[in-house]
């Protein structure tokens, strides 16, 4: 019989009752049409009806939707029924039901209390539509459900404004009770302040909403700040509520000591410095995640005393915060209680004394300063740059020697490559001094190739008058650690591959190098080290180096190259001399202030001279070419 009846109610024809009164008596044998049954009285405009069987599926944990459908949908289904029905479902508990809904599905918050705004508002409570509006964007959680209720919130202020610009109208056509001071004639002009309030106060609540997603988002609370820069009562109740923010959870680019500066910073842009320093004090015992957000504190209150002309004071609260912290708060932070962590590691910010050194360089003495730039050699926090700016604060008070030592000092600190911006600050005739230390202590830690490469950066970086002594402890290392055959190739590229020598020191490692080969009886290498020096040594200045060369000779030579050690001392005698004879009278010749004068004095002797002159340049010519094929390869 049942689908005989279901047909039955089905019919376009069948009076709603008896339609009614089927489909309630087969929902008792089969529950599972409880949806078809809601269905047909929503279509039928029974919407008290259809309010409670939706509530009744709700509320019994054993229903199951035939169609899929889950509790939360259908709990959405009823609350808009509810809001869109207010009469219909007069005496249902409304707002308590939209309110549960929006605990018990939070995702859904901006819906519901939409709905519940436009029950009231339905009903005529506009104030109490208002009311809801107000609680559901002063708790929303989301982008999304905030830009849902305002946007709803705003429809229904401009609602308003029609309505009540429209009745206004009517009022004005009947001047009935025009004299009543009961008369309302302003409500036009509060729906339009009304409006015009919300749209003002836009920001504030979507900064809200924010703050709410995460209370520790520092951005956002100096973004609320910036909002009440018009009040500042409001503005320093922001900052009071932004003391909240734990540094361990904080997020966003600034880090939250910004917050305690910036609200320093207000209170001392009007004027108002004992409020500043106590907040900047308050700000020395907080809690931060990195000494360095501690220190830029100190940093600030030092530099607000600045900008009061109180240097004294500045540097007392930079010295009280670069002091080490007592026994008594190290045994409470390692117990894990009183002082945060971070005040232990605050004495040892780079931040912190580089600031004080430029506060002791611009307001103390030199000594002062000095004192601040050892105690950061100390503690083992100076950089390259801070030493080179030391020994410059040293030279430009003409303390030489104290800079030089700050110079080595760094140069024992910083190792290779970080020490390069100390050697290019050395002074040159200080280099060397700086370079022989910086060897010994390779040789104490180092590697062996890295002290012979720390004397050939030396030998190349000094200047010409240091580099035989460079040379000297370059060719000693290089023995002791390698042999001989390195020593040759430091002599190799010392004498004959632009060492860069002058030719007395030149001379020197020839000599040096020379007995080297005796040693090892490499007589032919040594008498070749002999013709090459002898190119620029003049026999009438320099006769230690051929008395030296003549007694090689005797006790290695034999006739024929003592002969040839004689011809070149000759021929080198004589290309001196008459260099030195033709520089003179190109010296006497520019003397001359007549032509006649000149003719006259050199008119004799200039003919034989300069062939004379021509003839030993030949021979030097000639002896030049024979050094060069006999220089050592």
């Amino acid at each position: 019989m049942w689908p005989l009846l279901l047909r039955l109610a089905s019919l376009p024809g069948c009076p709603v009752p008896t339609a009614i009164r089927v489909l309630r008596r087969h929902l008792q044998f089969d529950p599972a049409h409880a949806e078809h049954f809601i269905a047909f009285l929503v279509s039928a405009g029974r919407w008290r009806e259809a309010a409670d069987h939706l509530a009744a599926a709700v509320n019994d944990d054993c229903f199951v939707s035939a169609k899929g459908r889950t509790k939360r949908q259908l709990l959405l289904d009823l609350c808009h029924l509810l809001a869109q029905h207010p009469e219909e479902v007069a005496g249902l508990p409304v707002d308590a039901i939209l309110r549960g809904s929006v605990r018990r599905f939070p995702d859904e918050a901006g819906a519901l209390w939409t709905c519940l705004a436009g029950h009231y508002a339905r009903v005529g409570l506009h104030g109490k539509a208002r009311d809801v509006f107000e609680e559901g964007v002063a708790t929303a959680t989301t982008v999304k459900d905030f830009r849902l209720v305002f946007e709803a919130y705003l429809h229904f202020e401009n609602a308003m404004i029609d309505v009540e610009l429209g009745e206004h109208g009517d009022a004005e056509e009947n001047t009935l009770g025009q004299g009543c001071w009961l008369a309302d004639r302003d409500d036009g002009d509060m729906a339009l302040a009304r409006l015009e309030r919300l749209l003002e106060r836009r920001p504030e609540l979507l900064n809200r909403v924010q703050l709410r997603q995460n209370p520790h988002d520092v951005q956002a609370w100096h973004a609320r700040a910036k909002l009440f820069d018009e009040d500042p009562a409001r503005k320093v109740a922001t900052y009071v509520e932004a003391k909240t923010v734990d540094p361990a959870k904080e997020t966003g680019k600034p880090p939250p000591h910004t917050l305690w500066l910036a609200f320093a910073k207000m209170y001392e842009d009007r004027g108002l410095l004992d409020s500043a320093r106590e907040v900047l004090r308050r700000a020395t015992q907080a809690s931060f995640k990195a000494a360095d957000h501690l220190a830029a504190v100190w940093c600030e209150w030092a530099e607000m005393e600045l900008r009061q002309h109180n240097a004294n004071r500045a540097i007392e609260l930079i010295r009280q915060a670069t002091s080490e912290p007592s026994l008594e708060v190290r045994r409470q932070v390692a117990a894990g209680a009183g002082e945060p962590v971070v005040k232990t590691k605050l004495h040892r910010s780079l931040k912190l004394w580089c600031f004080y050194a430029d506060l002791m360089e611009t307001h103390g003495s030199p000594e002062s300063t000095c004192a601040v730039y050892d105690r950061m050699h100390e503690l083992g926090i100076i950089t390259p740059l801070l030493v080179l700016r030391h020994a410059s604060l040293l030279q430009e008070h003409k303390r030489f020697e104290d800079a030089f030592r700050v110079y080595e000092r760094g140069v024992r600190t910083f190792k290779y490559p970080h020490g390069e911006a100390i050697w290019a600050g050395v002074p040159d005739k200080k280099k060397a001094a700086v370079y022989m230390q910086y060897a010994r202590f390779e040789e104490d830690f180092g590697l062996a190739k890295r002290v012979l490469k720390v004397y050939e950066e030396a030998a190349a970086a000094v200047p010409g008058r240091d580099k035989l002594a460079v040379y000297e402890a370059y060719v000693a290392r290089a023995t002791a650690l390698f042999g001989v055959l390195k020593a040759r190739e430091i002599y190799h590229q010392a004498i004959l591959h632009g060492g860069g020598l002058p030719d007395a020191d030149a001379r020197v490692l020839c000599l040096q190098f020379a007995d080297l080969e005796i040693g090892l009886g490499e007589a032919h290498r040594a008498r070749a080290l002999y013709v090459y020096a002898s190119g620029f040594t003049d026999p009438t200045a320099h006769s230690d180096f051929w008395r030296r060369w003549n007694d090689f000779e005797v006790r290695h030579g034999d006739e024929c190259t003592f002969r040839e050690m004689l011809r070149v001392k000759r021929t080198v005698a004589a290309a001196n001399a008459g260099a030195g004879a033709v520089a003179q009278l190109a010296e006497q010749v520019l003397a001359d202030d007549a032509m006649e004068q000149m003719d006259a004095a050199v008119a004799a002797p200039k003919r034989p001279l300069l062939a004379c002159a021509a003839q030993q340049a030949d021979h030097a010519s000639g002896f030049d070419e024979q050094c060069k094929r006999r220089r050592l390869v």
